[in-house]
């Protein structure tokens, strides 16, 4: 290789397929968790499973295996099932994530149900807080009911 190549800094694609991988690493380069060590957690937590069952942060996935990864807070905890589609060292861009995997049918069923049910229990809530007229109405409707 010439010095003067202007493709030196290009990456070079030639490698072999990668065939295994480790789960942490794949969920991080498939931007599951912003760093692998996130991603190491959710995975000691219990919040990834591996055919049905908690795995250790080192089993090594292959092509067509299928997860189910928890992510969220305890009040908007979404679970995804996904197949592993692709495997991938390097951590891409968003659209170079979504060919890592697929989502099963019923796991979007779910999580759109789900969603849904969040959307009609926050339809109890005002959208607002009441402004200081709204509140003085408020209290004098209360002082008239006692």
């Amino acid at each position: 290789m010439s010095k003067h190549n202007k493709n030196h800094n290009q990456p070079n694609h030639s490698q072999p397929d990668v065939v295994r991988m480790r789960l942490d690493k794949w969920l991080w380069a498939a931007r599951f968790y912003r760093t692998r060590n996130l991603a190491k957690e959710a995975i000691e937590s219990g919040r990834v499973h591996y055919a049905g069952s908690r795995v250790k942060t080192s089993k090594e996935i292959m092509i067509g295996d299928e997860l189910q990864i928890r992510q969220g807070s305890a009040t908007a905890m979404t679970e995804k099932t996904v197949i592993v589609e692709a495997l991938t060292a390097q951590r891409g861009n968003a659209l170079a994530a979504e060919i890592l995997y697929s989502e099963t049918e019923e796991s979007e069923e779910r999580r759109a149900y789900h969603a849904e049910q969040r959307k009609l229990a926050n339809l109890a809530r005002p959208d607002n807080k009441p402004n200081k007229k709204e509140r003085r109405d408020l209290q004098r409707f209360k002082h008239k009911q006692e």
